[in-house]
């Protein structure tokens, strides 16, 4: 996938109403680029978990070639237990990204408009972080540090390993969709991984922030 392709399929998302906004029943922002206030993208406070801080990219493996177009089948997090499988998930009636279902609390959801993990851009993966009875796939999501490692089994049978580099909160007051959901260097194969996050606004029945961690293509097996 070309950088342009990318790009643009991140842009489509920006445009309408984020599904990760959508899953964790948060505000709303315009529909236009130019109706997002930029603000924080520090930690917020109250958060549940202790999100890590972006690494030290002199001690981060180097980017790795991005990889053509494949469908992603699986995503593995060693350092918090995750292996789950990845469906596609696509636009509502109200243009809103389609979140897994939630009495699929093990599914991660792959947003199919976008850049394909492994391909350059930046490819978004969100996950629900609980039910009303218990904790689901990305319940620890916020403990991932720089240098875990993230893996995605595609379709074509290669692995795209991706190195964390940075884990933030990022809070729905100032919320800066384009930190959350753009490619952080051009050209690279990089990856999202999207929750719910801070506190429980009881009176809302939603969270008050997401937790996004940025990683990067480092390797590939398979």
């Amino acid at each position: 996938m070309s950088d342009e392709r990318g790009r643009g399929g991140t842009g489509r998302l920006v445009t309408a109403l984020t599904w990760a906004l959508l899953l964790c029943g948060l505000w709303l922002w315009g529909r236009e680029v130019t109706g997002v206030t930029h603000g924080t993208d520090g930690a917020a406070t109250g958060d549940v978990f202790a999100a890590g801080r972006a690494g030290d990219p002199a001690r981060l493996p180097g980017a790795a070639r991005p990889l053509a177009d494949a469908v992603p089948q699986r995503v593995d997090i060693p350092a918090v237990g995750v292996t789950a499988p990845v469906v596609t998930r696509g636009l509502d009636a109200r243009g809103a990204i389609d979140p897994p279902p939630y009495d699929q609390p093990g599914v991660v959801g792959w947003y199919g408009a976008g850049p394909k993990p492994g391909a350059a851009g930046a490819a978004l993966l969100v996950g629900h972080v609980d039910t009303t009875t218990r904790p689901a796939v990305f319940y620890r999501l916020s403990t991932l540090k720089p240098g875990h490692t993230v893996r995605v089994v595609r379709a074509d049978g290669k692995v795209a390993e991706f190195t964390v580099d940075d884990v933030r909160v990022l809070p729905r007051d100032g919320f800066d969709a384009h930190l959350a959901y753009g490619p952080r260097r051009p050209g690279r194969a990089e990856l999202r991984l999207i929750t719910c996050g801070g506190s429980f606004d009881r009176a809302a029945g939603s969270y008050t922030a997401n937790v996004v961690v940025s990683s990067y293509l480092t390797g590939v097996s398979g």
